[in-house]
């Protein structure tokens, strides 16, 4: 991947603290605004050499405070229940005046680093709203059109965070301190339980003897997900959107004798799509509420053509 010389920023010198999927493509991605080549720290040394071999252009620290005096910039991409201890650990050491020390993590906003910026760093929470894989240069390239979620604990905190932002060409998206919860659980909600979705569709798909799942799956799901991104719920189709209780019934029974470990998600999610339903259009819908109860017997009934 190439930049144009004109593109890069003077960050000074990147630190990267941690060296899994999220570290290594910052440090792919935030390397050539480095003054010098960037520095990796990973509690496994094994792991901070294997990603200086996969990116090239960074070198691996043996010592965290190594990284701390050498590095103006550092992000902190370590797993969410690490960072308290990470931060314990930076702290300890003797901190120069405006680093600028940034983790992350879509959950946490500022206050976890307080300890840093107590010792006299800016601080910030810059979290790129994706998924990593750990490919990282298909990563970076993703970056380059993500948004990301930045809290800053002080107004030019704020705006070197969007500058970081602006070195991995993504798009800032200012989030208040007090709902970084809120924001991680609504993406969660959206990609993680995504998964869970078309999982449990393609393996009930398997079980009615469809031979690819995910070919025949994509063109919907696909088509789903971009009406829905637009429009929301006014994008729903389907049987509850018809109030069609007798479908609903009917795949309650097919799913309980052919797939049951989807019987639980298949009715929570009806659910929550009655009650979207009903909030939108006023109606109850009792008929289907009955229906998606979980005392309701299950029908026996042959499906209607």
């Amino acid at each position: 991947m190439r930049r144009c010389m004109d593109d890069l920023l003077p960050l000074g010198r990147i630190g990267i603290v941690g060296a899994g999927r999220v570290g290594r493509a910052m440090a792919l991605g935030l390397g050539p605004h480095s003054a010098a080549a960037p520095l990796i720290w990973s509690r496994s040394a094994g792991r901070a050499q294997a990603a200086v071999a996969e990116i090239g252009n960074c070198l691996a620290v043996d010592r965290l405070s190594e990284l701390l005096e050498a590095c103006d910039v550092i992000a902190i991409a370590v797993a969410d229940d690490a960072i308290p201890d990470v931060v314990a650990a930076m702290a300890a050491n003797p901190m120069v005046a405006g680093r600028f020390i940034f983790h992350v993590s879509g959950g946490s906003g500022t206050t976890i680093l307080d300890p840093l910026e107590n010792a006299g760093a800016r601080t910030a929470a810059v979290h790129p709203a994706m998924t990593f894989t750990g490919n990282p240069r298909r990563e970076v390239e993703r970056m380059m059109s993500a948004r990301f979620a930045v809290t800053g604990s002080s107004p030019d905190a704020a705006a070197q965070a969007r500058t970081i932002v602006a070195a991995l060409g993504g798009t800032a998206v200012e989030i208040a301190e007090a709902q970084r919860a809120l924001y991680h659980a609504a993406l969660c909600h959206a990609a993680n339980h995504l998964v869970t979705l078309i999982a449990g569709a393609s393996e009930a798909l398997a079980s009615a003897g469809v031979a690819e799942p995910g070919s025949l799956l994509a063109p919907l799901a696909r088509a789903a997900l971009e009406n829905s991104l637009v429009s929301g719920h006014a994008a729903l189709s389907g049987p509850i959107l018809r109030d069609d209780a007798g479908t609903v019934a009917r795949h309650l029974q097919a799913i309980s004798d052919g797939s049951p470990e989807l019987l639980d998600a298949y009715r929570a999610m009806a659910q929550a799509t009655l009650d979207a339903q009903q909030r939108r259009s006023g109606l109850a819908q009792s008929e289907l509420r009955a229906v998606l109860s979980r005392d309701s017997v299950l029908p026996t009934s042959p499906v209607r053509a």
